[in-house]
């Protein structure tokens, strides 16, 4: 007996040790990983200094980097890519788990997952031989008639119908993080105890009332962990963004204008740069790129604990 229970308490120790030892192996990664991009951008911001963020000059002939353009481009398709995922991926979750048939279920469910396995090249190709071609021809053209011209957004709709821009990327970017964020927020409206549905329901509220009033303050940790692993699947996105966003080095308040963002300059220029300063100033980009992710995070971790406080003081 004694032996017995001196074997359990090694097992135990060994098992954790070993866990915590994976733990710690993911944190010491990121930190190698942070470390390496700092130092390796340190030539790049002692030349240029905090103005190598607000420059948009980007010109490897001279070596002269400026990090605007690329931001603004990411920053640009990824919070067009979650205005329109959002609300779509919420309305597939909520009508496979609320409102569709029982034999329909399975088969949506699954086309949704196998969407988020399609490669992001095949996106990429895809939408620079179809959507744009169709985007250009009648998607535009209806947008710059209508919205085009309005006294103010008119300017992000207006300029050369080309198909490729911005706007054409963000779309991109929503179809690919839509089965992400629909297949997260499915899974957690999944948790929802039946009990507390039912007795809404039996006090005569309706669906929408629910689904509002129960299912999401009861699942909204999980829903806004959706929102935030689709927005960083569209802020990291590297092949479909480069072959739809024009990869042109300029600023322009047209959302039909050709852009770059940090993933498409990083895919298109790091295997060709030549000089120390312009891999520098690539891994840089690199750098800025994780430090938006890490805002984004540590941003939906303030917003869920200040959510979770005033449930508290209800």
């Amino acid at each position: 007996m004694h032996s017995t229970m001196r074997k359990q308490r090694m097992q135990d120790f060994i098992f954790h040790k070993m866990t915590m030892v994976f733990a710690l192996s993911v944190l010491l990664v990121l930190v190698g990983i942070i470390v390496s991009l700092i130092i390796d951008s340190m030539p790049a911001l002692r030349a240029f200094g905090p103005a190598f963020i607000t420059t948009a000059e980007w010109d490897p002939v001279n070596d002269k980097y400026g990090a605007l353009i690329p931001i603004v481009g990411t920053l640009s398709t990824s919070f067009i890519a979650l205005v329109i995922a959002f609300p779509i991926s919420f309305g597939i979750a909520l009508f496979l788990t609320e409102i569709c048939p029982v034999w329909l279920r399975r088969p949506l469910g699954t086309a949704v997952e196998l969407l988020a396995g399609v490669p992001s090249v095949i996106y990429g190709i895809w939408g620079l031989f179809v959507f744009a071609p169709l985007f250009a021809e009648h998607v535009q053209p209806l947008l710059k008639s209508t919205l085009g011209q309005l006294p103010i957004i008119g300017q992000l709709f207006s300029g050369p119908m080309m198909g490729i821009g911005i706007l054409t990327a963000g779309l991109i970017l929503a179809l690919m993080i839509i089965p992400f964020i629909a297949s997260v927020m499915r899974d957690v409206f999944e948790i929802v105890p039946a009990v507390l549905k039912e007795s809404a329901y039996g006090l005569g509220c309706t669906r929408w009332e629910v689904v509002r009033k129960i299912v999401l303050p009861y699942t909204k940790t999980g829903v806004v962990g959706g929102v935030m692993l689709g927005l960083g699947r569209a802020l990291g996105e590297t092949m479909a963004v480069t072959f739809v966003i024009g990869n042109a080095n300029q600023l322009s308040w047209s959302l039909f204008a050709a852009g770059n963002s940090i993933t498409s300059i990083l895919a298109n220029e790091f295997a060709e740069a030549e000089t120390p300063l312009h891999t520098s100033s690539l891994l840089a980009l690199a750098l800025i790129l994780f430090v938006i992710t890490l805002i984004v995070l540590s941003a939906a971790k303030i917003m869920l604990a200040g959510m979770s406080r005033k449930e508290g003081v209800k």
